[in-house]
C-alpha cells in the first residue's frame, strides 16, 4: 500500500505527517467491517446507519424539482450550511429513498404526485413579504427552465425532437468560426461541423461538449462549464438570453415547425390555431386578451409579409427544416412570428 503524507504547503517533494484512510467519524465510524478500499468506502457511504448520504442525494432531487432544496446549501450539509426548513420531512424522504432500494423513479413520483407540488404558483403580497423565497412551501414552485430544457422544450413543441436514446454526442447549430480562435489542429479540430437532419434535434443531453469553447446558448442560460462539479446552478436574466430565444436558428426553425403544426393540425381559422399553439406551449388556452394581441400580431405580419414577400423569404430559410411548399408563404412567415412569441413568453419558459 503507498504510504500518503500531508504536503507542506502542497508540495509534492515536502512530505510531512504519514495519513491513513479514513472517514469523519461523526458522521459514521469506519468500522472493521468495512475493506481498506473502494469498494468499502462505498459499502460505508450506502449504509443505512450512514446519516447524510440518502439525505444529500433527496435535497439535489428536491432542489431540482423546487427549484430550492430543503436545505438551501446542497453543497455543504456541515456547520458552516443552511439548516433545513423542513427537517422531519427531509428525514422521512431519506428513509422512505433507502427503503426503496435508492429508487429515484419512486422518489421524483412521491415529490411531484405531492400537493405541495400541485399548489398554484401564484401570490400576493402579504406571502412575498413574509416568505419572498417560499421556503414555507406555502405556494407552487416558479423557476425557469434549465438551458437544455428549454432548447428541448421549443423542439418538442414544434414536433421536430429526435427522441432517439444513445449513440455518440452531435453538434447542433452554432455561430461560424466558434472554434477558430480557441482551437489548434487541424481543420477538423478547429472548424465547428455542425450535424445535418435528424441530429440537428437530438436531446441536449447529446450536445457536443467542449470545454474551452462550451455551447454559447447554454452558456447564457447558465449551464454549468463543467470544468468543477456544480450542484447548484445560477440563475441569471439578461437581454442576451431573450436575444437567444428570438434569433438563434435553433429556435428559429423550431418556431418555424410549430406554425406548420398550427396551419395543419390546428383548425381553420387563426384563432383555433393561435389556441392550439399556445396549449402545446403552456398546456392551456389563453384568455380572451392573449388571443387577442397574439391575434393582432398575426393580422400586423402577414400584411407586412405581403407587401415585402422577401422578408417572408429570409425568416423561411433559417435552419436545414424543408417547408411545406404547399402553404401560403406570407402565412407560414406570420404563424413564424407568432410561433416566436409563444414560445417566448415567461409561462412557456419558466415552470409554474
Amino acid at each position: 500500500v503507498r504510504s500518503t503524507y500531508i504536503l507542506d504547503r502542497g508540495l509534492y517533494d515536502s512530505p510531512g505527517e504519514e495519513v491513513s484512510h479514513g472517514t469523519p467519524e461523526r458522521i459514521s465510524p469506519f468500522g472493521n467491517e468495512y475493506s481498506p478500499d473502494r469498494l468499502g468506502l462505498s459499502n460505508w457511504l450506502f449504509n443505512s446507519e450512514n446519516p447524510l448520504t440518502a439525505r444529500v442525494a433527496v435535497n439535489r432531487y428536491w432542489q431540482m424539482i423546487f427549484g430550492r432544496g430543503l436545505v438551501n446549501t446542497p453543497d455543504d450539509f456541515g456547520s458552516q450550511g443552511d439548516l433545513p426548513t423542513h427537517p422531519k420531512l427531509l428525514d422521512w424522504l431519506a428513509v422512505d429513498f433507502m427503503e426503496s432500494g435508492w429508487d429515484v423513479k419512486k422518489l421524483l413520483k412521491t415529490m411531484v404526485l405531492s400537493a405541495t407540488y400541485q399548489q398554484a404558483s401564484k401570490t400576493d403580497s402579504i406571502e412575498l413579504v413574509f416568505d419572498p423565497e417560499n421556503r414555507w412551501l406555502g405556494r407552487g414552485p416558479q423557476q425557469r427552465l434549465t438551458a437544455e430544457m428549454l432548447r428541448d422544450q421549443a423542439l418538442k413543441i414544434s414536433g421536430l425532437l429526435n427522441e432517439e436514446v444513445g449513440g455518440p454526442s452531435v453538434k447542433p447549430y452554432q455561430p461560424d468560426g466558434l472554434w477558430t480562435q480557441v482551437s489548434s489542429g487541424g481543420r477538423y479540430k478547429r472548424k465547428y461541423m455542425a450535424a445535418h437532419g435528424g441530429d440537428l434535434y437530438r436531446r441536449s443531453l447529446y450536445t457536443y461538449w467542449k470545454r474551452i469553447q462550451p455551447p454559447p446558448s447554454m452558456a447564457i442560460f447558465d449551464a454549468a462549464g463543467r470544468n468543477i462539479c456544480t450542484v447548484k446552478r445560477q440563475s441569471t436574466n439578461t437581454p442576451l438570453q431573450a436575444l437567444v430565444l428570438l434569433n438563434d436558428p435553433q429556435f428559429v426553425e423550431a418556431s418555424r415547425a410549430l406554425a406548420q403544426r398550427m396551419i395543419k393540425e390546428g383548425g381553420n381559422d387563426t384563432q383555433s390555431r393561435i389556441e392550439h399553439a399556445f396549449r402545446w406551449a403552456t398546456s392551456r388556452k389563453p384568455d380572451s386578451e392573449e388571443l387577442s394581441i397574439l391575434d393582432g400580431l398575426y393580422k400586423e405580419e402577414i400584411k407586412e409579409f405581403q407587401k415585402y414577400p422577401e422578408k417572408a423569404n429570409s425568416i423561411l430559410e433559417i435552419g436545414e427544416l424543408e417547408n411545406d411548399e404547399s402553404l401560403d408563404r406570407s402565412e407560414l412567415a406570420a404563424y413564424t412570428v407568432v410561433s416566436s412569441a409563444i414560445v417566448n413568453l415567461s409561462e412557456s419558459i419558466q415552470k409554474n
